[in-house]
């Protein structure tokens, strides 16, 4: 059994990344050629409804057998993995000052034991808890203190999840959260930004949506929305009087009309009359209203640097314009990413532009397993 998130660190290649989200199961397989990767197998499967649910894995016995079967028809024999628990209400993520005097095992007898209770919204006992060491600073005191990366989870969902991969024939190498997966997936992207700038990462899910604020590729704070690509979808269906579906397959096709002409303020008339691209527009505008609260939230807790750049990603982060949008609402320069020019991957096979923000996470996994 997994006592604690594994393997912050960079561990032994052995195997390939599997992502696990609402809509669909990802697995990605890469390999090092030199100092690049290569792409050598990249499969993304539709998730029955009932398997997985905000963040949790409802049917184990499914899951298995449904991250069995498309690793048998992608003819991938592996028996280790890396994977990922989506951000939410059963994760933490906190950075934590501790005084630089003490040593490596009193330093783990602090954070595990003492501090970790202090900011789980959880009890301690219930929870699987790691953490990173990072850089020194000096506080106000004048005190040298270490800046640690404290990382938790509820116990019952890290334990789901390696009774499910279990029951699949597999073995955990990694478990961590999402975030971290796919600002591996961008760490070059990142560098590109002074450590005195911080960037909102926003990756828009089936059901939610993760904005990660993160300085020199760390995150600072995270906040998880229930506003996601089945929102938007159905918005857009019932406006358009189309059945329900959890196929969000028609949103990218879908381009947001951002003409300044038409005025932000009159959703109805941007739409061109459209009902189908005001509906979305309603539910984009929402979204946008909760990344403004949760930036000026980040900005007013003491000495945080002011945001430079909103980094769009998830099925979500490929709606067309999507990024010129948010530039005009939020008054802040907006990106769609391309985890695959991030990485500056070979592809042994096409994968479309509009397939591609939605691979940060399972190519941030697919990563921690290559060889």
């Amino acid at each position: 059994m997994v006592n604690s998130l594994r393997n912050l660190l960079p561990g032994k290649p052995k195997g390939i990344g599997i992502e696990l989200s609402p809509d669909r199961i990802s697995v990605a397989q890469l390999r090092k050629q030199g100092q690049t990767f290569k792409l050598e197998a990249l499969a993304t499967v539709p998730m029955p409804e009932g398997l997985f649910q905000e963040g949790q894995i409802v049917d184990a016995a499914g899951m298995a057998e449904l991250i069995q079967s498309t690793l048998a028809e992608n003819k991938l024999k592996i028996k280790r993995v890396a994977t990922a628990v989506p951000g939410g209400r059963d994760t933490v993520t906190r950075i934590i000052p501790i005084p630089a005097e003490l040593n490596d095992q009193e330093l783990r007898e602090m954070v595990l034991n003492q501090e970790a209770g202090l900011y789980l919204p959880f009890p301690r006992e219930e929870a699987d808890v790691d953490y990173q060491k990072l850089g020194l600073f000096v506080d106000e005191d004048g005190i040298e203190k270490f800046q640690v990366l404290l990382v938790a989870t509820r116990k019952e969902i890290t334990d789901s999840y390696v009774r499910t991969f279990q029951q699949a024939g597999l073995q955990i190498d990694v478990l961590e959260i999402s975030s971290f997966s796919l600002i591996r997936t961008i760490r070059e992207q990142l560098r590109q930004f002074s450590p005195q700038e911080a960037v909102a990462i926003v990756d828009i899910e089936f059901e939610s949506t993760e904005i990660s604020i993160a300085v020199d590729g760390v995150p600072q704070f995270s906040r998880t929305v229930p506003i996601g690509t089945y929102q938007i979808q159905s918005a857009l269906s019932r406006a358009m009087n189309l059945p329900p579906s959890r196929s969000t397959e028609l949103l990218q096709s879908m381009t947001i009309p951002v003409n300044p002409a038409d005025g932000m303020g009159n959703p109805g008339k941007m739409g061109g009359g459209n009902p189908g691209a005001a509906a979305m527009l309603r539910i984009i505008g929402e979204l946008a209203d909760e990344l403004r609260r949760s930036i000026d939230f980040y900005l007013n807790q003491g000495d945080n640097l002011e945001v430079a750049q909103l980094l769009l990603a998830g099925p979500g982060g490929s709606i067309g314009q999507l990024d010129e949008f948010f530039t005009q609402r939020l008054s802040l320069p907006s990106s769609q990413i391309d985890p695959i020019a991030a990485l500056g991957l070979e592809v042994a096979q096409d994968v479309p532009l509009a397939q591609r923000p939605g691979l940060g996470v399972v190519l941030g996994l697919g990563l921690r397993e290559a060889k």
